[in-house]
């Protein structure tokens, strides 16, 4: 039995050698044509890596020939299937554009958005694909909307949608943090603006009522109270949109804050006035 495992062991060790052999003979020496015929063969295979190897190196003497439509496709799926998907969105889209009567054009424009999908980092990194992904695929939606692919794409607007407007809210909230009052109240806006009906509203609301309330009770004399105003209004529009907020208690308190505070100054205005 020993013997066996060994004797395959070593036969697949030379079948490997031979494949790697074969391969290298023909991208170094072998004709255009055979070149093509291993590349789909290897593609075939699923050996991606090689077959886009030899796909480079022929693709220059197939443009603007019938095999190139086909080349192009399998280059976009080796990337594809390689997880190369800034590569992958790239060739989907040249293939779209290059040819927009063949059979494969809608399954290559989900791919492509597909691929932007897939290389959308996570929120805190630079979004650039992921919005090339949303824009991916709403054209996608417009082109075929009776596309048995729709309700995927959707779902994925939805993920990216979502994670567009956290990157948005841990912005605004990050100026929070450092005591950038005036910059959160405005990133916190620009988020329930740029996104309405937002997930994250009720925290929006929220933050944005503690930097104008600190924003207000720290305020130089003369800008005082307006801001101190500007809260309580900030205030009255959380509890209008979340009555039943977890948050509601801790805000009415500082409401209150804001009131007496409002209510002092008035007074030594009033008596200030009155000299």
């Amino acid at each position: 039995m020993r013997k066996i495992k060994i004797y395959i062991f070593i036969l697949l060790i030379a079948t490997g050698f031979s494949s790697c052999s074969e391969y290298q003979k023909v991208l170094n020496k072998g004709t255009v044509e055979k070149q093509y015929q291993f590349a789909t063969k290897l593609y075939e295979e699923q050996k991606f890596n090689k077959a886009i190897q030899l796909f480079e190196k022929i693709t220059p003497s197939y443009r603007g020939k019938p095999q190139m439509e086909r080349i192009q496709y399998m280059v976009a799926q080796s990337h594809y299937n390689t997880k190369q998907y800034s590569l992958s969105a790239y060739y989907f889209d040249k293939f779209v554009k290059n040819y927009p009567k063949s059979s494969k054009i809608e399954e290559a424009a989900f791919l492509s958005a597909h691929s932007y999908y897939l290389a959308s980092p996570v929120y805190s990194l630079d979004q650039k694909d992921t919005k090339e992904a949303l824009t991916a695929l709403q054209n996608f939606i417009y082109k075929y909307p009776s596309s048995d692919k729709i309700p995927e794409a959707n779902k994925f607007i939805k993920e990216l949608t979502y994670k567009l407007e956290k990157k948005s809210f841990e912005i605004a909230k990050q100026y929070y943090h450092t005591e950038d009052y005036i910059a959160a109240i405005v990133a916190f806006d620009n988020l329930m603006s740029d996104y309405l009906g937002t997930s994250f509203k009720e925290d929006a609301l929220y933050y944005k009522f503690l930097a104008s309330y600190k924003l207000g009770i720290n305020s130089i004399i003369i800008k005082k109270e307006e801001r101190l105003k500007e809260a309580i209004k900030f205030h009255e529009r959380f509890k209008r949109n979340f009555p039943d907020s977890e948050y509601l208690k801790e805000t009415e308190e500082l409401k209150e804050n804001l009131e007496k505070e409002l209510n002092s100054l008035l007074a030594l205005k009033t008596e200030t006035d009155g000299l």
